[in-house]
């Protein structure tokens, strides 16, 4: 019987590979979802699993055998952290929680004004934000806007610069969120205003993510509970 956590770790795994997907379409790399996990036959972007696991106990050959070991920097995501990849030559890069929070406004109100990016512009204006140097601002491409399931969502100052944001995809149970940042103040300037605009979204809409760190004890401040845990493992 599948528990309460378990069935939320669950949609939170398969909306977070519906968003690898889409990050990997966007770049021209099509996986293909299965019955135990999404996987790629190409290496993905940077940042983004080659594969993600959709149920416990998922066959460890076939799921490697749908991945290109053979290229640097080869990654899956273990959704139930119950896999052992170090034979198939993977180590674990880090380990996080699956966090879920009930549909409901945030208890803080945000101090920015958010919106969802419309054009390539603002898009481009919010992963220099997001960036903040480290050298991925071609990650987020403008293919992203024409998918209806996401939206990236930009927290403005009064000067019109952008100082937080976060990605939203939409799944059939749940809302993903993602790429939570703020330029000042980290994740808890940025939380109020996301999940406020999650809400006008996706009023009816649990929220899933997952975080590790200090990134986790700040979701944990805004109503986030911590359902299960993942591991990423990468190849090499």
């Amino acid at each position: 019987m599948t528990t309460p956590k378990q069935f939320l770790v669950q949609a939170a795994a398969r909306n977070n590979a519906v968003w690898c997907a889409t990050m990997s379409r966007s770049h021209g790399v099509v996986g293909e979802f299965g019955v135990q996990a999404w996987a790629a036959p190409t290496r993905t972007p940077p940042l983004y699993p080659d594969a993600v696991t959709l149920v416990p106990g998922a066959d460890l050959s076939a799921l490697v055998a749908r991945i290109d070991t053979a290229a640097s920097g080869a990654s899956v995501k273990d959704s139930f952290a119950d896999l052992d990849l170090t034979e198939a030559g993977f180590q674990v890069l880090f380990e996080a929680q699956w966090i879920h929070r009930p549909a409901s406004a945030p208890a803080v109100a945000p101090d920015l004004a958010w919106d969802v990016a419309a054009d390539p512009e603002m898009l481009r204006s919010w992963a220099l934000a997001w960036d903040d140097g480290d050298g991925n601002i071609d990650l987020f491409r403008p293919e992203l806007l024409d998918d209806p399931a996401v939206c990236v969502l930009a927290g403005r100052s009064a000067d019109g610069r952008i100082g937080a944001g976060a990605v939203a995809c939409r799944s059939d149970q749940v809302v993903g969120v993602s790429n939570v940042f703020a330029r000042d103040g980290g994740a808890d300037v940025a939380w109020p205003g996301v999940l406020d605009a999650v809400h006008r979204l996706f009023p009816t809409l649990p929220v899933v993510g997952y975080e590790y760190g200090d990134a986790l004890a700040a979701a944990v401040r805004h109503g986030f509970e911590p359902v299960g845990p993942l591991r990423i493992w990468v190849h090499g």
